[in-house]
């Protein structure tokens, strides 16, 4: 995928796309506050036969061809512009996929047919496969090695219309590969124009080594990969999975408080295998929970009156072969804040598209289009504290834009397996203009 430049080989100052069918702004007339919830969910903030002008990777103006085209700005340098002609298409917020686990070395194919032959996700834990089996090849493998890895997921994500991506650690589990696994991200997100949210999960399960002794490890997070992620500035936020098999919620809360201490925001995978009570990690204001398969109505309540995010993860419902997925529609009209995420991972998630977690959204947890498209813009946004510059179209905000083949914004999670991205542009850069 070649990024657009003008004659001189060099990124134009401006970028200045016209005809669009379907402009998705997500942009409200209300002056909400927070993440999106209930009705609000739904608004879409559509604008036909529409335009946009980025400038130095900002948007700068955003309303119909004909207005836009009386730009002063724009008559003056309209021959500096890169200039796209969208005729119709559809055009809304790059996705913000605000899950995924991109630092792996290989897929996990015996998992794969294990449980295929009916093996449940624990028991195939027990037998040394899952999350532990990715182990060994992040320890071996090399930083720039690791990175190159990350990179190419990042491109490959941007091809399905995502421009911002939350990353996280966990296949290492010592503190050598951990602090490899964030420098990987690191160099990979210097790499690609799109924008990379890190998070420290070396909290992922207890390692072998570590069996019977899960307070020893949990001290190493706290004391040794905490500190030295927050001071290089390695991560953002601090990520702990919190569950049957993995850790206690009084471990939970022991390693985010260590991430408090040392200035890191905090998210968790709850409720993926088993219920956890969610009131005492409201304290610590996490900025999402993950999966959320399994939660109690009290919590439900508790939720609604706070920003944290819950992030819908439906690609491992599916992968893994579950009936049941998150109860999306109970939550939404309860009023807590939905987004989705691809959970792309080489386990239980191996997918990189968020049409993809949109369709199986609306399919298996009957979320409209529109909530689908709210919760994987604005939403995800949210879940990352990113709101402020990312998630809608509207002037001041970063030129992230996913253009999309189709006549309907319905179409976007309607083709499922089909990708109909056309275009994708990171921070005002061009990634797939032919």
């Amino acid at each position: 995928m070649a990024s657009a430049q003008n004659v001189n080989g060099k990124i134009p100052p401006g970028l200045f796309l016209a005809n669009i069918g379907q402009l998705l702004t997500l942009k409200v007339s209300s002056t909400l506050a927070g993440p999106r919830r209930g009705p609000d969910l739904k608004h879409l903030g559509i604008l036909e036969d529409a335009a946009i002008l980025c400038i130095a990777g900002k948007i700068v103006s955003v309303g119909t061809t004909k207005v836009a085209l009386r730009d002063p700005w724009l008559k003056k340098n309209r021959k500096k512009v890169l200039e796209i002609d969208c005729a119709g298409k559809v055009v809304l917020p790059g996705f913000v996929d605000s899950h995924t686990h991109p630092v792996f070395v290989a897929p996990r194919l015996v998992d794969f047919e294990k449980r295929i032959e009916g093996a449940s996700y624990e028991e195939i834990a027990k037998a040394g496969g899952g999350i532990r089996s990715s182990l060994e090849g992040v320890r071996r493998a090399r930083k720039r090695a690791l990175a190159d890895k990350v990179l190419t997921a990042l491109k490959q994500m941007a091809a399905h219309g995502t421009t911002t991506v939350e990353a996280k650690s966990g296949y290492g589990q010592t503190v050598e590969s951990e602090m490899k696994s964030l420098e990987a991200i690191r160099e990979a997100a210097s790499r690609w124009p799109g924008t990379v949210i890190s998070t420290l999960l070396g909290a992922h399960v207890v390692p072998k080594e570590f069996q019977g002794r899960s307070q020893n490890y949990v001290e190493a997070v706290c004391k040794e990969m905490i500190p030295p992620a927050a001071k290089r500035k390695l991560a953002q936020f601090v990520d702990v999975f919190c569950d049957k098999g993995a850790f206690t919620a009084a471990e939970t809360e022991q390693i985010f408080a260590a991430a408090q201490q040392h200035g890191l925001s905090v998210r968790a995978h709850m409720g993926q295998l088993s219920e956890t009570t969610l009131r005492p990690f409201l304290r610590f204001h996490p900025a999402s929970f993950d999966h959320m398969d399994h939660v109690n109505d009290d919590d439900i309540l508790q939720l609604a009156k706070h920003d944290t995010v819950a992030t819908l993860v439906p690609g491992a419902n599916y992968f893994l072969g579950l009936k049941e997925y998150p109860k999306a529609r109970k939550l939404i009209d309860a009023g807590v804040p939905v987004a989705l995420a691809t959970d792309y991972n080489p386990g239980t998630s191996p997918t990189l598209s968020m049409p993809m977690a949109m369709s199986l959204a609306c399919t298996h947890m009957k979320m409209s289009p529109a909530e689908a498209i709210a919760a994987s813009t604005i939403n995800g946004a949210w879940a990352l504290r990113v709101a402020d510059r990312k998630g809608t179209i509207e002037p001041g905000k970063d030129a992230d834009l996913a253009i999309f083949a189709v006549d309907d914004y319905r179409e976007i999670p309607y083709w499922f397996g089909d990708n109909r991205c056309f275009m994708t542009v990171m921070n005002g850069e061009v990634r797939g203009l032919q």
